[in-house]
């Protein structure tokens, strides 16, 4: 076991120690590890703005934790620094997104929820890599995240090296692109903290420009309202009628900005075969997943975070992408199908997409 001494040695310890705890992060299939103190004075100013202004919407969590999010040492007392975790997600042979989002028949699925649900997959590392260090480090306190707590990751993260935040609000590395999971270790061990990353991002606004309902208002700024992963995954209510033509057939999260990135240019595939697509999911049609009952949904979803959202949003998405599918039989005979849903809000988008196909 590693003795700290408080003494002229003790950085030296630390350091060590510190890239030590990096190589097992990569022995555990974190693809980049970093760490960071806990001043997150900017980026507080940043979140309450954004409050202030509403872009939240309905994820009142945003704000029922007070400062906590931009306080480690309030979320998890005694904190002195976060170890923040990247693990590559794009999963391998998956089908080409542009080709699912350019056939409106298809439903598009976001690229991270293809497989297993990541929240369990990287919280069995992280604690595996918290019990390593304690093995090494004795008794020491931690606890870990997986985008399970009001936890900052995408600050925390640039502050530990891991990349910076580009213009569409996500984490940017220039050795991985976007198509990655965070994750954290709160701990009180006085690791040395990494230098914060610089941004890449240049002139280049690409993410701005193709989103499809403009949720990017400003660089750096996003206005979750009108984004359409807000709309398919967060919101529980109807989807503003606005913005349903411009959904698509996106119907469980949206990555276009990442996918016109060009620093994904440099990502690579997931290693890991807990994320590779499940059911045929990057590549099926949206008839298909609209009959699907209730039991089904479960059995498919079982372990994955789509299933989180339920039976009733999932088929409030897939009536909105049927809506905007090109007209034949097959689609609005999927959609008649439903239109005695014995739930309301089912019903509702049901009947806004069987107008659409009215329309001349």
């Amino acid at each position: 076991m590693i003795q700290f001494m408080q003494n002229e040695t003790s950085k030296t310890d630390y350091a060590a120690f510190a890239l030590r705890i990096k190589e097992w992060g990569r022995a555990l299939g974190f693809q980049s590890i970093g760490i960071s103190d806990t001043a997150l004075d900017d980026a507080e100013a940043h979140l309450l703005e954004w409050l202030a202004c509403g872009h939240h919407g309905e994820m009142d969590y945003m704000a029922k934790h007070g400062l906590k999010r931009s306080r480690p040492a309030e979320l998890v007392p005694g904190t002195l620094r976060v170890i923040s975790v990247c693990m590559d997600y794009y999963p391998p042979n998956a089908k080409d997104a542009w080709e699912v989002l350019q056939d409106g028949s298809k439903a598009f699925i976001s690229r991270y929820a293809l497989g297993r649900d990541y929240h369990k997959v990287l919280r069995n590392r992280l604690e595996k890599l918290a019990q390593k260090i304690r093995t090494e480090a004795g008794d020491f306190n931690f606890r870990v995240f997986t985008d399970s707590a009001p936890v900052m990751e995408v600050e925390l993260a640039q502050r530990a090296h891991l990349g910076w935040r580009g213009k569409h609000t996500l984490l940017l590395s220039r050795e991985h692109g976007s198509w990655f999971f965070l994750g954290e270790i709160y701990t009180d061990l006085p690791l040395p903290a990494d230098m914060p990353a610089e941004n890449h991002c240049g002139t280049c606004q690409r993410c701005i420009e193709i989103c499809p309902t403009q949720a990017i208002i400003a660089p750096y700024q996003l206005d979750a309202r009108r984004c359409i992963s807000y709309l398919t995954i967060e919101l529980k209510g109807s989807i503003p009628l606005a913005l349903r033509p411009l959904i698509g057939n996106r119907i469980y999260g949206c990555d276009d900005c990442q996918l016109v990135c060009p620093w994904n240019r440099f990502a690579h595939n997931s290693l890991e075969a807990d994320f590779a697509a499940r059911h045929g999911l990057d590549d099926i049609a949206l008839t298909t997943l609209f009959a699907w009952d209730e039991a089904i949904f479960k059995d498919k979803f079982s372990g994955s975070a789509i299933y989180h959202i339920g039976h009733e949003q999932w088929l409030r998405n897939i009536a909105v992408a049927l809506g905007n599918a090109p007209r034949n039989e097959e689609i609005l005979t999927a959609l008649q199908a439903r239109v005695q849903d014995p739930s309301m809000l089912v019903r509702e988008h049901v009947e806004w997409a069987l107008e659409r196909h009215r329309m001349p």
